[in-house]
This record gives structure tokens, C-alpha cells and sequence, in this order.
């Protein structure tokens, strides 16, 4: 029988060709095969707590969701209300600190915050007693997520605007920039967190919220405390790395009392080692890491966890300097930790534990779970005791109640790209959803947007990609008469050749449901769809329309170099939209090295069995894209061997080969770096080296040369029915407008479309 030690090590190892193993991909789609989801929807008890389902919105941050003081705004609670109305039955907040004073990462200037608090005074008291009533009137139970703070995965900016190290266990390279160090922790002020979670409990529970929930995964400071790759203290009260948490638990518990339910969040393992083998004694800030807490000191520390009080898990893998573990991009596995749960649910039924309230504690799963199906058998096969679903409620709050009814299809996917999501609390944003407009602005958008247009329109829309098709529906479901032109055969824009690799499988979900509602409409309100038709504006304007929205998408950009026009060199997208146009090369030179570039390479290479390699200007690879997902694409096509060129551009096209002029100064950064951050822009990192030239040209093996060069907006339709004059009303959305994401076409459609 292996051990726990090494399934875990199987299943990171597994984490770049998951989608080899058979059955793997179908277990992602969104299904009904095994509706009515009697066991997703059957009641379950968490100490004296009775949860509806064991359906469980995840924390995902609340990051500007609060006013400055810490206490919960509108925008905040009717986001939550959203989840709860959509029938959700545990509901989770995101990480709110019990450290200011002590971290000087989770406090701003002025003692204000960009998280929610409860610890500041009794001013924000009334904030959370509205949230958690809020939720209560919707059949929800609410858990406050506490964290002792955040220590080295901190912003580094409290040095520059406090003159104040960040916090850890131990000296620690900060996770943003590695030449900062964190300071330890003294006893003193480790106690004095601990006597603040137990505050705040207390607070919490008067507040009527039904649960506390412990952030003490993914590296953070409760996870730096309890674990020795970061707690390497040989002296004091906290050098045994189970006492910080232990502690913390017991005072909460003391606090609170015995019948209050306490849940905790925790890593199987970091996985560093497993993820880097034996770039863990090259990387000085990896170096310092190795010696994690095993699998099986984990189960160990849960044993004590639940003796000292807890009642309840979740469980997965990974930490900050392996991003993309604990935040699972689209291209992770569906259900990826469903073995993490198995694993601690067996160990709790061999040892026969029991919460201090004598009931079996439950586990509960998490990552990518957002497929009925998927979630249903996972809770039938025992893998665990809940499921829990972060995304997929941001991406359709009514997750559940469509569940529930069997209306499977009409569910919104999330597709996993965490642009809307995680990414935009690191460019300073709020939690907003790339497949859904309303996410995040519940207190502005409440629904009265949708209501029937006052006077019905005839309207043309150009273009089918995901503003287009969105665009159309709402406005047809609004009353108006609309017209979708797509000058392909098939609907779906860039989201066809985007759908295509395995790893994409969240796309495809997302197309499927797109053509759905396009479908839906045409049936049901006035909407007609005309495929392989490319009007122009004259065209246009005999129609006599009221109003025409473009969204026609953009142009692909070519170098402009010698040989260019070659027939060895194709669009990336063009291959993508028929692979057969790389079957007969081997050695393949992708020009860009964007998200689209990566992806593109990375099928080429995983899936195709190509020999690949991509060139990009830039130092870094995929600039802008969320770190978890940019990480996973870096680490796996390294992996695979694909040879990333930065600081590099194109320079000639031959027939068999390429010359690219590179930068090879020792000054130009390593690409494959996936263990610290890109930094936004605007954050200035006094320790980053400059970059310094010394060019020459390279000569690289290329049977074809794949053009991901990035794109411009191809606005001339738009601009030749604004000087036609072919309609009243003209609108451009889309990346026709300017280049995006499915995220600011999805918001300019929603806005255009209840504008109309």
C-alpha cells in the first residue's frame, strides 16, 4: 500500500498531463447524468449547527468590498446575498485579519484597511449582524474566515511606507520581493494574536454569525507559525510548530464555548520539494523552505487541531511560491483534491475521531468541484463530506438552486482564467467575475437593469464572440428585435480556437453555454442568428436599424521582418481552428509569448508531441496574466522541455529556420522564475536589478513559425457605419473597442445590452 507521502507525490506529479488519464476531461463538463443530487443536497450537522446542503461558498477574498474602517458595506452584503438567495448552504467570508498592530501588512496608512475587520471597535459590528441576518433570511449559515495575518506573503510596501519589516515565524524572504527579510514574531506578540482571535470569535458569535473558519493554509502567517519549512525557532513558547495553532484553537474555544462551530482551513502539504526536486537546494529562497511539514505530520497536527476544538475541515495542497496549487487555474484537473480529502477521511475513520461534541468531523473538499456531476459522485463515493465551490458562485450565484432543480445547462461556468477574480485584488481591485457583470456590484446592479426596454428596437449585432452573444441575449430577452451576424459558420469568435487544447476544457463549457442561451433567446424572444454573413455598413443601413453594436473582434498583428509572409508561418489561432496545419512539422517556433502564445506551445508540445520553442520581447512571459495561471504554464512547459527565449524578438524567417535577436546579458531574469511574482507596474521593486543589453543573433530550427504576436482592434466597421450614418444609435464593444479578456467583454455587453 503506498503512503500518504507519496500519493500526494503522485498526484503533484500528475498535475501537468492530468488530462491523459481516461475519463478525466468528462468529468469536467457541466452534465445532469446523475440528477436529482440527493446527496449534495441532504442536510448535514457541524457541531450543534444544522447546514441545509453540503454545498459551501469558498473564502475568496473581500478584498475593497468593506468601507476603509473594516466594516462591511453594502457592496459587501449584498454580494453575500447573492450567494445566499442562490442557495448556498455554508457561506464563508474572505480572510479577515486579527493582527493590525502587529503585521503591518494588513493595515494601510491611517489605520485604515483594504480588508474587512471586526477587531477596529464596535462601529462595524452592525455591518456583520446585517451580513449574517442577511444570509440567515435565505436559509444560509455564515462562518467569519480569520487570519492572523499575512506575514511574508505580505505587501512589501509597509517597508517604504512605514519603514516597518514585514512579520514571520522566522527570518523569511518576502514573497513579493525575496531581497526583503521578515522579522520573527516575538512570543509576545504571538500571544497577543492568539488573544485576539479569541475577541473576535467571541465577537463574532454575538454578532450572530454561525462559525469561525481559520485561514491556516497556502503559507500565511497562521501556516508560517505551524510549519516548520517557516517556523525554524529552537526557543520560546513557539518553537514546537503545532503550539501557535493549537493555542489559538483552545482560546477561541474558551471564548466561544463548546457548542460554537470552529472550522480550519489547512494544506496536506506545501509540495515545494515535489513541485521543485532539486532546485530546492539551487534557489536561496527556496532553500530555506525544505522540511516542510509532511502529509503525515499534517494529519497529525489536524488530530491535535480537533482535540483542541475544531470541528470541521478543508483540505488541499500548495502555498504561495507554487501559486497555481492552491489557487487552480483552468488548467488544473477537475475535482484536482479529491484525493487530499479521501486521504484525510480515511485517517479520521481509522482513528475513529470525534469533535469535542462526539460527532465524526467532517471533511470537506475543495478545488474545481463546480460540475454537478463531478461534486455528486464525490459525495456519494465518500471522498468527502461537503464540496466546495469559490468561483463557480462568483461566476452564477444561482449555482445551487439550478442544481437542484436539474436546470444544469442554464448554469454559468467558471472558466477559470482568475483575472476577475484573484488577480484584480493584486492590481488593487474587488472580487468581479470574467463570465458574470453583476459580480461584485450586486448594490448597483440589482436586476432593475434587465427589465423590459420601455420601447422594443431593431438591432443589429456584428460579431459572435462572448460580447457579442451576450450583448444579443440580453437585449432580446429585454423586448428588442435583434439580429446576431457571424461571418463564420460556427458562433463563438476567439472562443473556438481558444477552446482547443485539453487544458481548455473550462471554454468549452463556457461556449456550450453561450450557444445555449443564444438557442434559448431564438425560441423564446426575438432574436435571429445569420452565420457566415459579414455586413457592411451599407448593408447595415438598408436594414433600418435602430441601433447596431460591433463587435468584431480584432486584427493579429505580424512582424514586420523578412520572410514574413513566408508559407511556413501561420497564425497561432489559425492552427488552433484546424491543427492539421502543423501535422507535418516538428521543430515549431511560436512569435509571442503571451497567454495565447503559452497555451498554444503548450498543446503543441504536451498534446502534439512537438518540438517547440517561443520567443517573446519582454523579460517575462505572459506579463498581466493571474500568477497562478501564468505559474502552472511556465512550470509545465519546462517541464516539457519547450525553450523560452525572452528579451528576444524575431529577426528573419527562412525556410527551415528563424534568426531571433536576443538579449543574452546575465542581467536578463530567468523566465522559467515561478516562485516569486510579477510585481503590478506600478509598485516599484528598489532591489530588482536593471536589465542591461548585449544583443546577438541566434539561428533556431523551424518547420512552421506560429504568429502570437499579440492583436489590435479591427474597429473599421465601426467607424464606416459612424460615417454612413447607419443607424441612430451605434455602439463598439469587445476588443473592436480595445484589446481585453472574456472580462471586459463580458462587461461592456452587459452595459450595452441594458442600455439599449
Amino acid at each position: 500500500m503506498k503512503t500518504t507521502h507519496e500519493r500526494v507525490a503522485e498526484l503533484v506529479e500528475s498535475v501537468g498531463t492530468w488530462y491523459e488519464k481516461p475519463g478525466c476531461l468528462a468529468s469536467g463538463r457541466m452534465t445532469a447524468e446523475l440528477y436529482p443530487y440527493t446527496s449534495m443536497f441532504s442536510p448535514i450537522r457541524v457541531n450543534r449547527l444544522t447546514i441545509k446542503n453540503r454545498l459551501v461558498m469558498a473564502p475568496m477574498g473581500n478584498v475593497s468590498m468593506a468601507d476603509e474602517t473594516g466594516r462591511p458595506s453594502a457592496k459587501m452584503i449584498e454580494y453575500f446575498t447573492a450567494r445566499a438567495r442562490g442557495g448556498v448552504g455554508l457561506i464563508t467570508s474572505g480572510l479577515v485579519p486579527v493582527s493590525h498592530g502587529v503585521d503591518p501588512t494588513v493595515t494601510e496608512l491611517g489605520d485604515l484597511s483594504y480588508f474587512p475587520r471586526i477587531d477596529r471597535s464596535r462601529s462595524v459590528f452592525a455591518g456583520w449582524r446585517d451580513l449574517a441576518e442577511r444570509c440567515h433570511a435565505h436559509g444560509a449559515r455564515f462562518f467569519i474566515q480569520l487570519t492572523p495575518g499575512l506575514g511574508r506573503v505580505g505587501s512589501p510596501e509597509c517597508l517604504i511606507n512605514k519603514k516597518k519589516l514585514p512579520v514571520s515565524a522566522s527570518w523569511n524572504p518576502n514573497f513579493y520581493m525575496p531581497a526583503l527579510p521578515c522579522r520573527p514574531l516575538t512570543d509576545g506578540q504571538a500571544s497577543r494574536i492568539i488573544k485576539n482571535s479569541g475577541q473576535a470569535a467571541a465577537d463574532a458569535k454575538a454578532a450572530t454569525i454561525d462559525g469561525v473558519y481559520l485561514h491556516g493554509h497556502e503559507g500565511y502567517l497562521l501556516e508560517q507559525m505551524t510549519n516548520p519549512a517557516f517556523n525554524r525557532r529552537k526557543l520560546g513558547a513557539f518553537a514546537d510548530w503545532q503550539a501557535f495553532g493549537v493555542k489559538m484553537i483552545e482560546e477561541i474555544r474558551r471564548r466561544v464555548g463548546p457548542d460554537y462551530p470552529i472550522m480550519y482551513r489547512i494544506d496536506l502539504s506545501l509540495a515545494l520539494e515535489e513541485t521543485y526536486g532539486e532546485r530546492m537546494d539551487a534557489v536561496p529562497s527556496l532553500k530555506k523552505f525544505k522540511g516542510g511539514r509532511t502529509p503525515e505530520q499534517t494529519l497529525e497536527y489536524m488530530e491535535s487541531l480537533v482535540k483542541a476544538g475544531v470541528d470541521l475541515f478543508d483540505v488541499d495542497l500548495g502555498c504561495y511560491d507554487n501559486w497555481w496549487l492552491p489557487h487552480p487555474p483552468s488548467s488544473m484537473a477537475p475535482g484536482c483534491y479529491l484525493d487530499v480529502s479521501r486521504i484525510v477521511k480515511e485517517r479520521f475513520a481509522e482513528r475513529k475521531l470525534l469533535s469535542n461534541a462526539g460527532l465524526p468531523v467532517p471533511v470537506v473538499a475543495v478545488g474545481k468541484l463546480g460540475y454537478p456531476d463531478l461534486s455528486e459522485k464525490a459525495l456519494r463515493d465518500g471522498d468527502c463530506d461537503m464540496v466546495m465551490l469559490g468561483r463557480p458562485l462568483l461566476a452564477d450565484p444561482e449555482w445551487p438552486n439550478k442544481a437542484f432543480a436539474g436546470r444544469v445547462a442554464d448554469i454559468a461556468p467558471c472558466i477559470g482564467d482568475q483575472e476577475g477574480c484573484i488577480n484584480e485584488f493584486v492590481e488593487g481591485g474587488h472580487p468581479q467575475c470574467a463570465v458574470n457583470a453583476r459580480t461584485g456590484f450586486e448594490d448597483i446592479l440589482d436586476g432593475s437593469e434587465l427589465a423590459p426596454a420601455a420601447v422594443s428596437k431593431k438591432i443589429a449585432v456584428v460579431g459572435s464572440g462572448p460580447g457579442g452573444m451576450q450583448c444579443a441575449v440580453i437585449a432580446a430577452r429585454r423586448g428588442h428585435d435583434v439580429t446576431l451576424y457571424e461571418s463564420r459558420v460556427e458562433l463563438g469568435g476567439m472562443l473556438v480556437p481558444g477552446s482547443r487544447p485539453a487544458i481548455k476544457f473550462d471554454i468549452v463549457n463556457y461556449l456550450e453555454k453561450l450557444r445555449h442561451d443564444v438557442k434559448t433567446a431564438g425560441k423564446d424572444y426575438k432574436l435571429k442568428v445569420k452565420l457566415g454573413e459579414a455586413p457592411s455598413a451599407a448593408e447595415l443601413k438598408r436594414g433600418k436599424y435602430d441601433a447596431i453594436v460591433t463587435a468584431t473582434g480584432s486584427v493579429q498583428a505580424k512582424p514586420p521582418v523578412p520572410g514574413i509572409d513566408s508559407a511556413n508561418v501561420r497564425l497561432a489561432v489559425d492552427v488552433l481552428r484546424d491543427p492539421s496545419l502543423a501535422s507535418g512539422a516538428q521543430k515549431i517556433v511560436v512569435v509571442g509569448g503571451g497567454v495565447v502564445g503559452c497555451e498554444t506551445a503548450y498543446w503543441l508540445a504536451h498534446e502534439l508531441g512537438k518540438d517547440v520553442a517561443i520567443v517573446e520581447m519582454l523579460p517575462a512571459f505572459m506579463k498581466g496574466v493571474c500568477t497562478a495561471n501564468r505559474g502552472w504554464l511556465l512550470h509545465y512547459l519546462e517541464e516539457r522541455g519547450v525553450a523560452l527565449y525572452n528579451c528576444s524578438r524575431l529577426a528573419e524567417v527562412r525556410p527551415g529556420s528563424v534568426t531571433i535577436r536576443r538579449n543574452v546579458h546575465r542581467s536578463v531574469p530567468d523566465p522559467t522564475v515561478t516562485w516569486t511574482p510579477l510585481l503590478p507596474e506600478n509598485v516599484e521593486n528598489p532591489f530588482a536589478p536593471r536589465i542591461k543589453s548585449e544583443e546577438r543573433d541566434e539561428e533556431l530550427p523551424a518547420d512552421l513559425v506560429l504568429l502570437a504576436a499579440g492583436a489590435r482592434p479591427d474597429d473599421r466597421l465601426y467607424r464606416a457605419c459612424v460615417e454612413a450614418g447607419a443607424a441612430p444609435d451605434i455602439r463598439n464593444l469587445g476588443d473592436s473597442f480595445s484589446m481585453g479578456r472574456v472580462l471586459e467583454a463580458t462587461r461592456a455587453a452587459y452595459a450595452v445590452g441594458t442600455a439599449l
